[in-house]
């Protein structure tokens, strides 16, 4: 399998070996979405892209669950960034994002303008940006679900 980086940090890849990732994926799962169940927003987040995943192309795993199984590389790194695994290869960032949005299909559109390099180099910069206002949204969110409850 290849080891893929891109050199200017944008996006990468990691191939893991196919035995590992076939244990991962659920009988109708095409692609392995690793999302932070701790984070306000990412439950959000992972609550709509569920209910457009109609067709069950997408086995979301919790990384903050205990019981979430064996993970392809280290939780605090899980954690960090948002993750995918889309044929076999283990993709970051906004890569990971345009990966989901091609298993659902009326997200697919946005996430084949993303398999352009420019697009995905744009949409990598603003989820940058969206890491250093994360923390702030997440305080902001909890205190709205501690209001609702």
């Amino acid at each position: 399998m290849w080891l893929e980086q891109a050199h200017d940090g944008q996006a990468w890849a990691h191939a893991l070996p196919m035995a590992p990732t076939a244990a991962y994926l659920t009988p109708m799962a095409e692609l392995i979405v690793w999302f932070d169940g701790g984070c306000p927003l990412c439950r959000r987040e992972i609550a709509l892209m569920r209910r457009l995943d109609r067709a069950g192309a997408i086995q979301f795993l919790d990384v903050a669950s205990p019981d979430v199984g064996v993970c392809p590389m280290d939780r605090a790194e899980l954690l960090a960034r948002f993750h995918a695994m889309e044929d076999g290869r283990l993709v970051s960032g906004a890569a990971a994002f345009a990966a989901m949005w091609r298993a659902i299909p009326p997200l697919k559109p946005l996430g084949l303008l993303a398999r352009n390099p420019f697009a995905l180099r744009a949409l990598e910069a603003a989820y940058r940006a969206f890491l250093r206002v994360r923390p702030w949204l997440q305080r902001v969110v909890a205190r709205l679900e501690a209001r609702s409850v």
